[in-house]
């Protein structure tokens, strides 16, 4: 069968599913992934002949019950690097690479002096802690997450991407110190520069927002947090960073987008202060930094 052909085929199977954009988006996803055939080389080969079509088969009925394709394939893109994702592992969104971002643009801009502590809670795929020891290789850097599978992930995209990440088990809520956790070596005062986190923060009352290829395959400890408690994890981590940031150390969140000014309040509360709630590139409140 032809690449051309194939496509045809690809679309007209998960036409009643998905739109044509993002038939077309995985279908290059995968053709790049097992073939290295880009959007570009299609153009120009339309006529390239496809071996092991079986396995477009299996890709196509996976896709049918609305599997995530990063799941399927085995791997996402963030802020630029290849991360390794299963079922044990958040996939890493665009707004979170949003809040790399400004953490790099804050430190660029207040022109902060390395080397420093950086620490991630709940880290998942380890997209964040990495991505920012990508960008800033002198920073000592530490991530933190309950799951014991997705930190074995996290060590492996550590590697792949050739950073190096202090990777520690434990559960933030019943942390009492984050100081006697960390093993900090390049810089001998145990006291961190930057804490950010983007824990888990979807109401069980909003899951019929969610989509289904959200809610039937990623994890739900990593998603979900009761309606009668959902900020718990920012009061919880919060409490911690004043006790464990240096004075003008930058705390960050990724948000609840209906949550915005009451995580605020909580953090004006426990006495923070240049409170900044950002938005983003939706138009939804995503972000909040702020300092002691």
């Amino acid at each position: 069968m032809t690449l051309k052909e194939l496509k045809i085929h690809f679309q007209n199977k998960l036409q009643s599913i998905y739109d044509e954009e993002e038939i077309d988006s995985f279908f290059f996803m995968i053709t790049e992934k097992f073939y290295t055939i880009r959007r570009i080389d299609f153009t120009l080969n339309p006529d390239f002949i496809i071996e092991n079509y079986p396995e477009w088969e299996a890709i196509i009925s996976n896709l049918k019950q609305e599997k995530p394709i990063q799941y399927i394939l085995g791997e996402a893109w963030f802020y630029g690097l290849k991360f390794k994702v299963n079922e044990n592992t958040l996939i890493p969104r665009s707004e979170t690479e949003e809040l790399v971002e400004w953490i790099l643009k804050e430190l660029s801009i207040i022109n902060y002096q390395l080397p420093i502590n950086i620490l991630d809670i709940g880290t998942g795929t380890g997209c964040i802690p990495i991505s920012l020891k990508s960008n800033l290789p002198e920073a000592e850097v530490f991530a933190i997450d309950v799951s014991e599978k997705a930190l074995e992930i996290a060590n492996q995209n550590a590697k792949d991407n050739n950073v190096e990440i202090n990777f520690i088990q434990t559960d933030i809520l019943k942390t009492n110190n984050l100081e006697n956790l960390l093993p900090f070596t390049l810089n001998p005062l145990p006291k961190l520069d930057i804490i950010v986190s983007n824990p888990p923060y979807v109401r069980n009352l909003e899951k019929e927002e969610i989509k289904k290829n959200v809610l039937n395959y990623e994890p739900h400890l990593a998603l979900f947090v009761e309606d009668n408690d959902a900020l718990l994890f920012y009061r919880k981590i919060a409490q911690l960073a004043k006790e464990s940031l240096q004075p003008n150390g930058l705390l960050f969140f990724e948000i609840n987008q209906y949550l915005g000014q009451e995580t605020v309040g909580i953090l004006s509360q426990l006495g923070y202060q240049n409170i900044e709630l950002r938005k983003d590139l939706k138009g939804n409140d995503r972000m909040i930094k702020c300092t002691l």
